[in-house]
């Protein structure tokens, strides 16, 4: 029963298993969900000794509070001797089918027979791999709203399917619950901005990453890969700000806002804040360069501009130097495996400077018979990205 129930739930898994735990500390504190597999014998009636186990590892991992309850869903067996019946006949089928091949039951079987035997011992794998589906129909996850903190979702009648998995049906009835998301946007994080955190426009990514871990957030399949790149949208979009290394005052050392931000910026660690568009705008302005009142570049005076009335001598004024502006042009070819990491680790160094300038020069050889095909692909590429006006095609 046990080989058949795994066989099952790990065909075609697309999240981690962790199949009959033993006791809690065998289950990880990972953000990625996981599912929990209960044991055949564990047989979920919506109360009792189970429900308060399940209710304690989800929030302990030995003495420890979990730090991501909400990432762990637990499938449990209805009660009931089906399964076990059905296993059964399928060994025993499987009993007659060996006998029968070793002689111990006579040699007076001919083909069809034989054929027959096998037949019936793959109805019953079939039928067995059927109630596993049908058995295996109870969900129970993480839920601040319920009194033990516990949700238990009935999945109904399924059936063995080639087309679907065990951990994609639990996956689709969370999503049908509105239990589980593929990705977040940038209106939902905004709707949920933590009251407390309104003022001051910064939420700490630890505790964004833990809201959607801990239940207080919809759940989502890898939060720190899908946050990763969402962040990052939303920071390129200008739809919210990344402000890293907080000095005491509450400033940043650095503040990402409606401009390139590379993924390995964006870690959960302390110090480090998704802030409000208004706050991110509020802070890029304010560490722009500004000309105070009274300044050399509002009072320089200039040699043949002097007011007649001046007393100075025009020839002991000296002129007033100002920041020297060096121009850097970088040339040189670029291998394949390097171009997808210009935009994350080059041209944004390039952006902290002024008139930025990126242009391109691509070169490659095809076969003749290739060359019109290459060339119609090439233009419509560019027709796409709408740059067909700025830069052109030339053959050789």
């Amino acid at each position: 029963m046990r080989r058949l129930v795994e066989k099952e739930f790990d065909r075609g898994a697309s999240i981690p298993v962790v199949r009959f735990p033993e006791d809690d500390t065998v289950i990880q504190d990972s953000p990625k969900l996981t599912l929990v597999l209960m044991e055949p014998d564990s047989e979920w009636t919506g109360g009792g000794e189970l429900r308060e186990r399940i209710a304690q590892w989800t929030k302990q991992r030995g003495r420890s509070s979990r730090l991501y309850p909400a990432a762990l869903v637990w499938c449990l067996k209805k009660p009931g001797r089906e399964l076990r019946d059905k296993v059964e006949l399928w060994l025993a089928w499987k009993r007659v089918a060996r006998e029968v091949a070793e002689g111990t039951l006579g040699s007076d079987y001919d083909k069809a027979d034989r054929a027959e035997i096998e037949s019936r011992v793959r109805d019953a794998e079939e039928a067995a791999k059927d109630e596993v589906w049908g058995d295996y129909r109870f969900v129970v996850l993480a839920d601040n709203r319920e009194t033990d903190g516990l949700k238990t979702i009935d999945l109904g009648a399924g059936h063995s399917s080639a087309v679907e998995t065990l951990c994609g049906r639990v996956i689709g009835a969370l999503k049908s619950n509105t239990l589980l998301n593929e990705s977040v946007g940038a209106g939902y994080i905004d709707r949920n901005w933590p009251p407390a955190l309104k003022e001051s426009g910064a939420w700490p990514l630890t505790s964004l990453r833990q809201s959607f871990l801990n239940g207080a957030l919809t759940r989502l399949l890898d939060p720190d890969a899908t946050l990763r790149g969402k962040i990052v949208e939303f920071v390129g979009h200008g739809d919210f700000g990344l402000g890293s290394d907080q000095k005491r005052d509450g400033s940043y050392g650095r503040v990402w806002f409606d401009e390139l931000l590379a993924p390995d910026e964006v870690t959960f660690d302390a110090g480090v804040f998704l802030l409000s568009k208004s706050k991110a705008k509020f802070l890029k302005v304010e560490t722009l360069p500004q000309s105070l009142p009274g300044s050399p570049t509002e009072t320089a005076i200039h040699p043949g501009h002097l007011p007649s009335e001046s007393p100075l001598d025009v020839g002991t004024v000296e002129p007033i130097v100002g920041p020297q502006i060096k121009t850097f042009r970088l040339v040189g070819t670029i291998p394949p495996e390097q171009w997808n990491r210009l935009g994350t680790k080059l041209i944004t160094k390039l952006r902290s400077g002024t008139n930025l300038s990126l242009g391109i020069e691509f070169s490659v050889n095809v076969d003749s018979d290739l060359a019109r095909a290459m060339d119609s692909e090439l233009r419509q590429a560019l027709e796409d990205l709408g740059l067909s006006s700025q830069i052109r095609i030339e053959e050789k």
